[in-house]
């Protein structure tokens, strides 16, 4: 045990529940060695985050209990340590970074300030030494501009930026171990790369251990020396990366694995955990391709029903600019152009990816389509009627044939309404239905086709868990019969496992109700599983559009091909991270 930075032994976790005390992790052991990173893997609720927390004391004493044989910091016992002493390992000898930066910094206050506040808290310099440590920090991080980042607020910065803040928080004192929780989850796959490129060359400048915890196999490919594999509060097997990725044991590890959307193949739907739990795919790979993959000749024959026809949505010189003022006369001085100058063509029953990192405008493109931002310029019809020209009950009808799903389905939610609410009320918005009790048969009708349950109607939007809620946001918008259904990353914060169900869903519903899609999103292997043709944005333009598999087989662009090149796990381990 005193060989490892950080050993655990027997770690239980217990939650008052009801009055009575709950168990969530139950019995683990893990090791952490220095200068090597622990990939700590699983399903949100699977107890990673949990047990992280409970090492670094920082669950709620009065709702959790926590026991185990043993917690060491470099061989030394932790357990008893009073709350001053963990005060001192915290930050000093253990540091956190956290999913979402923006939770996790202080929205008053400037980031510098924040910074150098852990640095003050542990350590005695001057406030002009700390300043000049924290603007190093910012530099080592690779942040740009770090004197303007200093006296820079969270909000006046990008998400990736603010992810390099909290790293830089969590290295200030030269911690022995740093637990990087879901660090890049929610991040483009260019900043995503970046982040990890970070985390290597920071761990191989101090020699730190490191606790990566994440859903993503892909990202532990890249970033993990050791995995071990958490599920329901257990760890179900454990080894080098190389072991648990090439040779898993583990059903669940086998699932985790194979349903992440593959770049190398396409299939018909994706498989799911659930399904090896129950012993479905015992044939590995080679039954999940002889079962699931679409031939060239299903592919073409697709491809050759799409385009036979005349587009359903036609997109032409579409800009949406936005206004930058100054002066306290609000003069404008010149234009956010989001979207700039766009033509593009939808077929009935295609699936159309947009792609591209934050900002590049694939969000204000498809809330233009909807008119829910208001273009500047150019032109859009559906089904032949000019949309841009439509005001008033026109509108609404247009709307009702053109749903949308939106990327986070509790802030779409209205938290006062039940589910069955919310799915009911653009049914009466449109006058689908207005008697009550057809009604909510036509909702509970719903809530079974995405795979819920009747009895969910009277349930409200927080007791459902984050998949749940996005089929309720897909039952919503399926509710009016729409034809076309634009996906703003309406899987991009989901378990792999759960953005599989989900995906799948989406590709059943929009066979059996004839859907077409516009799926945006920055995960370009969900892209390519999900769409027909795929148009590459940046900047407000389209820099690419093709075929799917042509794109991602032989990209033109070198923005696409820097895209491509940025995705995790391809080659398995690159040498560029290393």
């Amino acid at each position: 045990m005193s060989t490892s930075l950080l050993a655990i032994r027997n770690l239980k976790v217990s939650f008052t529940h009801e009055g009575k005390w709950v168990e969530t992790v139950h019995g683990i052991d893990l090791d952490v060695f220095a200068g090597r990173t622990l990939g700590l893997v699983g399903e949100s609720g699977s107890g990673k985050s949990v047990s992280s927390l409970a090492v670094m004391r920082l669950l709620n004493e009065k709702q959790s209990r926590i026991e185990a044989d043993s917690i060491q910091i470099e061989g030394e016992e932790i357990r008893n340590f009073t709350e001053k002493q963990m005060a001192e390992v915290r930050g000093k000898r253990i540091a956190m970074v956290f999913q979402e930066p923006m939770t996790s910094l202080n929205p008053v206050y400037k980031c510098g300030y924040q910074v150098g506040e852990m640095i003050l808290q542990h350590e005695d310099v001057s406030k002009t030494e700390t300043r000049q440590r924290v603007i190093s920090l910012f530099k080592q991080v690779m942040l740009p501009r770090p004197e303007a980042i200093y006296d820079s607020y969270p909000h006046e910065l990008s998400g990736g930026q603010k992810q390099r803040v909290m790293i830089a928080m969590a290295i200030a004192c030269n911690p022995k171990l740093l637990i990087a929780d879901e660090p890049t989850t929610a991040l483009d796959v260019t900043v995503q790369l970046e982040i990890l490129k970070l985390l290597r060359k920071l761990q191989a400048e101090t020699g730190m251990g490191m606790i990566f915890i994440t859903h993503d196999l892909g990202v532990v490919a890249e970033i993990a020396d050791d995995v071990a594999v958490m599920h329901n509060g257990e760890i179900l097997e454990s080894g080098t990366v190389q072991q648990i990725l090439s040779h898993p044991n583990h059903p669940y590890t086998q699932g985790l694995l194979a349903c992440r959307p593959p770049m190398e193949v396409r299939l018909k739907r994706l498989p799911i955990v659930k399904e090896f739990l129950d012993g479905h795919w015992q044939g590995g790979k080679e039954q999940i391709l002889h079962d699931l993959q679409i031939t060239d000749m299903e592919r073409q024959a697709h491809l050759n029903q799409l385009y036979g026809k005349e587009p359903l949505l036609k997109v032409e010189g579409l800009k949406t600019w936005y206004p930058l003022r100054k002066g306290i006369f609000s003069r404008i001085y010149g234009y956010v152009k989001a979207v700039d100058d766009i033509s593009l063509d939808v077929y009935g029953g295609e699936t159309l990816g947009l792609v591209g990192e934050s900002g590049c405008g694939k969000t204000t493109l498809g809330r233009s389509i909807l008119r829910l931002a208001e273009p500047t310029g150019g032109k859009i019809w559906f089904d032949g009627i000019e949309v841009t020209a439509l005001r008033g009950t026109a509108l609404r009808d247009f709307r009702k044939q053109a749903q949308i799903v939106f990327q986070d389905p509790y802030s779409s939610l209205n938290p006062r309404l039940t589910i069955g609410e919310a799915i009911a009320e653009p049914m009466r918005v449109h006058g689908i239905e207005t008697d009550r009790v057809r009604l909510r048969s036509a909702v509970c009708d719903m809530l079974e086709q995405v795979g819920l349950q009747a009895e969910h109607y009277d349930r409200y939007p927080h007791e459902f868990s984050g998949g749940q809620r996005q089929r309720i946001c897909i039952a919503r918008a399926l509710a009016v019969n729409p034809r076309l259904v634009i996906c703003d990353e309406s899987v991009s914060a989901l378990d792999v496992s759960v953005q599989a169900q989900v995906l799948n869903l989406l590709n059943r519903l929009k066979e059996e109700r004839h859907l077409t899609y516009i799926f945006i999103s920055h995960d370009l292997s969900v892209v390519r599983f999900m769409s027909d043709r795929v148009v590459v944005m940046y900047n407000g333009k389209p820099v690419e559009m093709n075929d799917a598999d042509a794109l991602f087989e032989h990209p033109q662009n070198d923005y696409t091909k820097k895209l491509i090149a940025a995705l995790p796990g391809r080659g398995f381990r690159r040498t560029d991270l290393i």
